[in-house]
């Protein structure tokens, strides 16, 4: 089969011939290559994309030949289904029980429950042999032996199927999870009402039951009745509240009894205004709260969840809320309760429980089990499940101390007590009747494990048969001509062929265009089948939408010839506008601007290949507004986002740039409109913008006074401006009393001003406090580096005194602690004569210098490299120097330059003995480097003076 690219411009080659409202279901069919003939196998190396009818290469290999057996079956390692150590075990789920799950986690949690569960009478489990199944009847009966397993099975789950079948819960149908809460403590709570011993008989009321009454008060006589009651939960409404306080505080708020709602007073005998409100008296060691996210809607009729984000603390003091309670009563978070999904028919339940042992935090998913790392519970990542709605709010932030959820619907909080010395508060002991029973089903598993080769032949088995079933499909997949056929997603395809036991339903959402059909672009993705092969996939695995002959979008189609006709033609149009253009058009004209015309093709190819993608439903570009903003366009002066926008003002009308635009014919407006549908449109009548007509005005007359401002200016300061007849200190002008100081800022601004006065601004401010010290004082200048100058400037300018005097002491320090400086060489005998020969070669720069310092191999016993300038230079070894500075001999080898008193310029002399030619005294000036400014010796001669 020809390459992809070959059979897309095949399947478009009619539109040279056809204009989009001339297409028929002939060129829709060639658009979609209906008609391509089907590959044969061994003709392709791969899968053809382009040729929808092509199915080889897709993975039908594997299972139209031989296969090994080892490949059907896919048995996991019976290890990977026992119980990992220091772990819980999980919960089967048995279809839709997974809120029955979450409550039993948290139930097995309850330590104090746990226990007295397991002190209940039991006579069939404490008499059963090991000869058959135990099967409990009793809830009770149920609930023992399933916290069993719990606590000392082998396995990573178990099946609460019994329990759940005793209850008669419907394995299929998600029930009201927090009716099911109420439904299972009542039925419990009758159970162990039952037990003979006295302890038991009542461990729900003292776990979960908790005092309140309702308290009315008549308006009229102010008579108080209270009508006590019992609570197992607390149910809060969370609807307009943020925190866990603000859903507490509307539960025990104030409620108004008026108008049909009115209460019969007994001592009135007559219906008054009252109110009422629900006051807390007691509450339970294990308090449930109760968040009301599944709500009824009186518009539908139905349920609905709030997706409200509700913050809550780890810890939380009831006693602000009890009536007449006397301290705290402070509870600690034990569990959280999750539903992902937005229904509150659907979705799935989670839970987050504390263990009361290590405190540590694990999440409860059915058989999965997983521990919260650090302590910490992590709600972030038991959030919305992927059909929960995007546009959802933001999750507020929540401070230390507290979580927020916008998917918890119930939280658990045990009262906070006091720590106990007793370890078997922390541990509950399995009794010996309900671990017999447990060893008997740890022995069941690990024959089960024993088991697994036969469960592996098997599977071979099956494979075998799927084997069979994949072969007699593929056959029936070709669709035939003229038969009716649909589209199933390639990589589908290649996915159930690669592994057809545990295939996806099918999904084609991703090739749908705009329309809501079969995207043009989408074909190479895509294999056309026959009906009933699609008949028997949907069947089989479902999902869809199905896509047959009427999936074939026409508008797509004729926007695609659109397009493509306008690229055909784009070149051709390019070059009649550019010799129509030169021409000067006659009759009514349209105004295009110049950088519009110079890129015009570019933005055109641009605009189409925008055009031809807009239509695609992944891609988000249905309603395409001109050419991409993000293509490069090297070589414009500028860049542009729509066709002709250069020639629009800022306020949206025509540019009074008259010199941006051009003129051009209604032929040549014609053309670049079938490629710009959108672009502003100007006829040659058109006025410039009028508001950028008297703003360009006002700026003439502007400039047109800055001009003569900055004449005036000059005529009257031109000394100033040429820099011309300057007093100086030494000669004051005649007849001149006072000299004034203005900054040099200023003369250079005001210069600026006058050279271009419409390109600058006036000078407004001379800015003298520019040149004054923090004295206030005329500020001294560090350019003053003669202290008999500035004497003079203080005596004359009137200088600040203060200043002066750390000026002074600043630069005595400079001259003793500097980094580099110039050093003159001069070689004198002892008679005083000068040597004008003597080291000629070091007239250098500093620079080089360090060249010499670095080419020259120290001498044996030299310390320090700078030596060896003096040596290379004069050819005197370290030993023979002898360094004195007016008179004082330079010793100190741990001295500073500066406690020496060797300042820059300063004058060294060396005094030289040789054996041969006698004493010599050299006269350098310094030049130190880092270390000696401050730690060494002066560093190499630079240039000879004399």
């Amino acid at each position: 089969m020809a390459p992809r690219l070959q059979l897309e411009k095949a399947a478009w080659r009619w539109v040279e011939t056809v204009k989009p409202e001339e297409i028929s279901w002939e060129h829709i069919e060639l658009a979609y290559r209906i008609n391509l003939p089907a590959c044969k196998r061994g003709a392709c190396r791969r899968n053809c994309k382009g040729n929808p009818n092509c199915l080889v290469g897709i993975g039908e290999q594997a299972w139209l030949g031989e296969i090994d057996e080892n490949a059907f079956h896919n048995i996991d390692d019976p290890n990977s289904e026992r119980r990992d150590k220091n772990t819980f075990v999980g919960l089967t789920n048995l279809g839709a029980t997974c809120y029955v799950n979450t409550f039993l986690q948290v139930w097995f949690h309850n330590l104090e429950l746990r226990r007295s569960l397991y002190q209940c009478h039991n006579s069939r489990a404490q008499e059963h042999n090991s000869e058959s199944d135990y099967e409990p009847q009793s809830i009770c009966e149920h609930l023992q032996y399933l916290f069993a397993l719990l606590q000392n099975s082998n396995r990573k789950y178990i099946d609460p199927s019994g329990l759940v079948k005793a209850l008669g819960l419907d394995t299929g149908q998600q029930q009201d999870a927090q009716e099911f809460s109420k439904l299972f403590l009542s039925l419990l709570e009758d159970t162990l009402s039952k037990q003979k011993n006295p302890n038991l008989q009542n461990v729900i009321q003292r776990q979960f039951c908790g005092q309140f009454s309702y308290v009315t008060v008549c308006n009229q006589c102010g008579r108080s009745s209270a009508l006590p009651s019992r609570f197992y939960e607390l149910e809060l409404n969370i609807q307009g509240h943020k925190n866990l306080t603000e859903c507490v505080t509307e539960f025990l708020k104030e409620e108004k009894l008026d108008g049909d709602n009115r209460y019969f007073c007994e001592s009135c005998q007559s219906k008054q205004n009252a109110t009422r409100r629900i006051r807390l008296h007691s509450l339970p060691p294990t308090l449930n709260l109760q968040l009301m996210r599944f709500v009824f809607d009186r518009q539908t009729g139905h349920k609905k969840k709030l997706n409200t984000f509700i913050s809550f603390p780890e810890q939380l003091d009831m006693g602000p809320f009890l009536e007449g309670k006397s301290g705290w009563c402070v509870y600690e978070l034990s569990a959280v309760l999750i539903h992902r999904g937005i229904s509150a028919y659907s979705g799935h339940y989670i839970a987050h429980v504390k263990d009361a042992r290590t405190s540590d935090w694990y999440k409860f998913n059915d058989e999965e089990i997983e521990k919260m790392e650090g302590k910490k519970l992590q709600l972030g990542i038991e959030e919305d499940i992927a059909e929960t709605v995007k546009s959802q709010t933001r999750k507020p932030k929540c401070g230390k101390g507290y979580h927020c959820s916008r998917n918890a619907y119930m939280l658990v909080y045990k009262v906070q007590e006091e720590e106990s010395s007793d370890p078997s508060r922390a541990s509950v002991e399995v009794p010996a009747f309900l671990q017999r029973l447990v060893d008997q089903d740890n022995h069941k598993f690990e024959e089960w494990c024993c088991e697994m080769a036969d469960m592996r032949k098997q599977s071979v088995d099956k494979g075998k048969a799927k084997h069979e079933e994949v072969k007699e499909l593929y056959e029936l997949l070709p669709a035939k001509d003229g038969e009716p056929y649909e589209f199933i997603s390639l990589d589908w395809l290649k996915k159930w062929l690669d592994d057809a036991t545990a295939t996806k339903e099918i999904d084609n959402s991703l090739f749908l265009c705009s329309h809501g059909k079969l995207h043009p672009d989408n074909v190479g993705e895509s294999k056309r089948v026959s009906l009933q092969a699609a008949k028997l996939l949907y069947e089989r695995y479902g999902g869809g939408p199905r896509l047959d002959s009427s999936s074939l979008c026409r508008e797509c189609v004729g926007q695609r010839c659109r397009v493509l006709r306008l690229k055909n033609q784009l070149n051709e149009d390019y070059k009649e506008v550019s010799n129509l253009v030169k021409r000067t058009p006659s009759g009514e004209g349209y105004w295009v601007g110049k950088a519009s015309l110079r890129s015009w093709r570019q933005l055109a190819l641009e605009q189409l290949e925008e055009d031809e993608h807009k239509t695609k439903h992944s891609n988000g570009e249905t309603n395409g507004q001109g050419p991409h903003s993000n293509s490069s366009k090297e070589g414009n002066e500028e860049e542009m986002k729509t066709f002709n926008e250069d020639i629009v003002c800022s306020h949206g009308g025509l540019s009074i740039m008259d010199t941006e635009r051009k003129l051009v014919s209604t032929e040549v407006w014609t053309k670049l409109r079938a490629y710009f549908a959108k672009a502003p449109e100007f006829t040659q009548s058109q006025e410039p913008c009028q508001q950028c007509l008297t703003l360009e005005q006002e700026e003439k007359d502007n400039e047109a006074v800055s001009k003569m401002m900055a004449l005036d200016q000059k005529n009257q300061l031109l000394n100033l401006f040429h820099e011309k007849n300057r007093p100086t200190l030494t000669k004051w002008p005649q007849g001149t009393d006072v000299l004034y100081v203005v900054p040099l800022f200023f003369v250079d601004e005001w210069r600026k001003f006058i050279r271009r006065p419409t390109k600058s601004s006036p000078v407004s401010n001379v800015g003298n406090s520019l040149l004054l010290c923090p004295h206030g004082v005329l500020i001294i200048h560090t350019s003053y580096k003669s202290t008999n100058i500035l004497n003079s400037l203080i005596w004359q300018i009137n200088l600040c005194w203060e200043c002066r005097e750390g000026f002074l002491f600043q630069q005595q320090r400079d001259l003793r602690e500097y980094t580099q400086a110039t050093i003159y060489i001069r070689k004198v005998i002892e008679d005083k004569r000068m040597i004008k020969e003597a080291a000629p070669e070091l007239n250098a720069s500093s620079s080089e210098a360090e060249e010499d310092k670095e080419e020259q191999p120290k001498v044996d016993g030299e310390k320090d490299p700078d030596f060896g300038q003096i040596m290379h230079a004069f050819s005197v070894a370290p030993f023979d120097q002898n360094l004195s500075i007016d008179g004082k001999s330079l010793t100190d080898d741990t001295a500073t330059l500066g406690s020496l008193g060797v300042i820059p310029e300063s004058i060294i002399c060396l005094k030289v003995h040789h054996a041969e030619r006698g004493c010599h005294v050299l006269e350098q000036g310094c030049q130190t480097y880092g270390p000696w400014a401050k730690t060494g010796p002066p560093k190499a001669p630079i240039r000879p003076v004399g």
